[in-house]
């Protein structure tokens, strides 16, 4: 693990050098060592004029992720590399600031000035709510544990919808206030949806 990238054993001797948004390389390098899924895009870098190109897989841990990323990159003046560096905070939060139209968040990312969070905006705005959920300035008024949100992060990559998986892990918490394992909560969470609780 880089801070660009990670080398993936696909077992029987094959690995792959995958492309990582720095969102990710912090969750990621918390689970070397262990089973993941990546969600990839295939690009080619180089000339082909010349011959000298080269191929190239993105990883992500959704799908959602991996869409957004795609619809990032086509931006005017946003390419694949300069949105690897710039994404450091999650899909979530990115897109509910292109729709709050906050370029102050923008501007706060690598590579990213005034004049390209504008155009984000412009290009961008009204096209995120699929990827922001339904966050708004007020939806919490109480932030829950880094433990809770880890959870939702967990569970909004398997595939829940990231307003569902804050209502479940808000539910759990209630209940279970003392829960600290991030692990824990998720078990939790799939008890309730089974409706074990």
């Amino acid at each position: 693990m880089t801070e660009t990238s990670a080398l993936v054993d696909c077992g029987a001797g094959l690995w792959y050098e995958v492309l990582i948004p720095a969102w990710e390389i912090e969750r990621l390098t918390r689970r070397l060592g262990q089973d993941v899924v990546l969600h990839t895009i295939h690009i080619v870098e180089g000339d082909p004029s010349r011959g000298a190109v080269i191929p190239r897989l993105i990883g992500f841990a959704g799908e959602i992720d991996r869409a957004f990323f795609q619809t990032f990159t086509k931006v005017k003046g946003i390419g694949v590399r300069k949105a690897l560096r710039a994404l450091v905070r999650p899909v979530a939060e990115v897109a509910a600031a292109i729709e709050k139209k906050d370029a102050t968040f923008l501007t706060a990312l690598p590579e990213v000035g005034k004049r390209t969070a504008e155009q984000i905006i412009a290009e961008l705005h009204g096209k995120m709510g699929d990827f922001a959920g339904e966050i708004s300035p007020d939806a919490q008024s109480e932030p829950i544990p880094e433990a809770g949100a880890e959870a939702v992060a967990v569970l909004v990559q398997l595939g829940e919808r990231r307003a569902d998986a804050l209502a479940l892990v808000e539910r759990v918490l209630a209940v279970a206030p003392e829960l600290s394992n991030p692990e824990t909560i998720i078990q939790q969470v799939y008890r309730i949806k089974s409706g074990g609780a």
